[in-house]
């Protein structure tokens, strides 16, 4: 990100917008005081909180970041929100009122002492930004606070946001793909420009002007831009194909013998997509685990066809990780979770080199990945300095890299701009198409439209 001004008043609200990449999560970073030190590489110009050094005003700000478990400090829920407090010298009584309000303004509906590793990846979203709120900033920075909610969660973390700003002015800053949710409460609107633009501030004002007037322009740059659509991928052209996978009474469970999800009956066909869909909490990503073959069933049966099995044995959960590799393929939730490599590059040739491929072909297939998923530029990176939405494409392509039969995603959108959006899409529609079983764990209903999904619904247990 370079050549970046702007002026924020002290009360506005901001909606910060730009192409994946163009540097938005690292603004707020520096925006909290938290980038510096030789580590983090250069920097120019001044970055300014109250007219001093933003990492001077530490404390002033609440901050929100895109990967919640990066957040997560403490074990128990109630001590994780009143951590903030107690750093700032909130008095103990008045702190604890806090952690009530905040936990029950974004709707994280669980006992104080609930083990922070036991939630969900969009409760844990819902913890940090009960952090934040507990904390009252004069300085509010959200980085993508509603990407792995549901949509009535989305709705409860804007009213959230939205009430304490009204009971406690502050300044708010927020980083989110999802722009219609935002509208509501900002009055203005701040585009970054991509690298391919030369970065800088492409638009700034009033979200009427903005996205208005500009809407047009910046759609074409991959903004999201409401009444503005990206592209969806054609219908299928052939019916599903055979069960590749098929679950009967299926339970699964994150500890063993606790069963989240019971009594499933799903399958998983060739040339077609299955979205698991529902609120937080539901067990959706242990679902996805499962059927993976990365977690044991807790009762019931997952098998595999023989044409997918070929030979290893008609339960995935007894696969060799080798075995794994060309059948199923995993894109977590949490990119960093399967991050191995030191770079990009050496990241997609992980899973090619364990199959024992030859360096001309495994050249070949992620040359193909890092064009097609917009990644060559950032090919010699390290990957864990990538964006939120990079590192969710590498991810992908990592997965694709050894050529599975079925492709398990959880969240696969997540941190897109409208443009890769869609060329993400298109990307899977073509595997599906080709052959493919897509399953994609999702709150992003416009991703079940678009590839034509069978919907399998989760309730949260009672």
């Amino acid at each position: 990100m370079r050549e970046v001004s702007f002026r924020i008043e002290p009360g506005e609200r901001v909606l910060l917008l730009g192409a994946s990449g163009a540097g938005k999560s690292t603004l707020l970073q520096g925006l909290a005081g938290v980038l510096g030190g030789d580590e983090e590489g250069e920097s120019e110009g001044a970055l300014l909180v109250d007219g001093a050094r933003a990492e001077a005003a530490r404390g002033r700000a609440g901050l929100v970041l895109q990967d919640p478990d990066s957040q997560v400090i403490l074990t128990r829920v109630g001590d994780d929100v009143a951590f903030g407090c107690e750093n700032l010298g909130v008095p103990r009584d008045e702190t604890w009122r806090r952690v009530d309000a905040a936990l029950d303004a974004v709707g994280l509906d669980v006992p104080l002492d609930r083990q922070t590793k036991a939630l969900s990846g969009g409760q844990k979203q819902r913890l940090a930004l009960a952090a934040a709120l507990a904390m009252r900033p004069g300085l509010l920075l959200l980085d993508e606070p509603t990407a792995n909610l549901d949509p009535d969660g989305v709705i409860e973390v804007r009213a959230a946001v939205a009430a304490l700003l009204e009971r406690h002015p502050a300044t708010l800053v927020v980083v989110e793909h999802r722009v219609e949710v935002w509208l509501p409460i900002v009055d203005r609107v701040i585009v970054l420009g991509g690298t391919v633009d030369g970065g800088g501030v492409v638009a700034d004002g009033t979200p009427d002007a903005v996205l208005g007037r500009e809407g047009e322009r910046l759609a074409a740059a991959g903004v999201w831009v409401p009444g503005i659509p990206p592209a969806l991928p054609p219908a299928p052209a052939h019916a599903a194909g055979p069960a590749l996978l098929s679950a009967r009474g299926l339970a699964v469970e994150r500890v063993r013998g606790t069963p989240v999800v019971t009594g499933v009956d799903v399958d998983v066909h060739e040339r077609s997509a299955l979205a698991i869909t529902g609120p937080n909490g539901a067990g959706k990503s242990t679902l996805g685990l499962t059927i993976a073959g990365l977690l044991p069933p807790g009762g019931g049966s997952l098998v595999a066809a023989d044409d997918l099995a070929a030979g290893a044995g008609p339960s995935p959960i007894r696969w060799s990780s080798r075995q794994l590799l060309t059948r199923i393929g995993t894109v977590f939730q949490d990119p960093e979770h399967q991050l191995l490599a030191r770079t990009v590059r050496e990241e997609l040739e992980v899973g090619p080199r364990a199959l024992g491929l030859e360096e001309r072909e495994t050249a070949e297939r992620v040359d193909e990945l890092l064009e097609r998923l917009r990644l060559s530029a950032l090919a010699r990176a390290n990957p864990y300095t990538l964006s939120g939405g990079e590192k969710r494409r590498l991810t992908v392509a990592a997965a694709l890299a050894t050529r599975p039969r079925v492709l398990v995603l959880d969240e696969p959108t997540f941190g897109q701009d409208a443009r890769t959006w869609a060329e993400l899409v298109a990307l899977l529609a073509r595997l599906r198409d080709d052959g493919s079983a897509i399953v994609a764990i999702t709150h992003d209903l416009a991703v079940v439209e678009a590839l034509r999904a069978e919907r399998h619904v989760l309730a949260v247990p009672s």
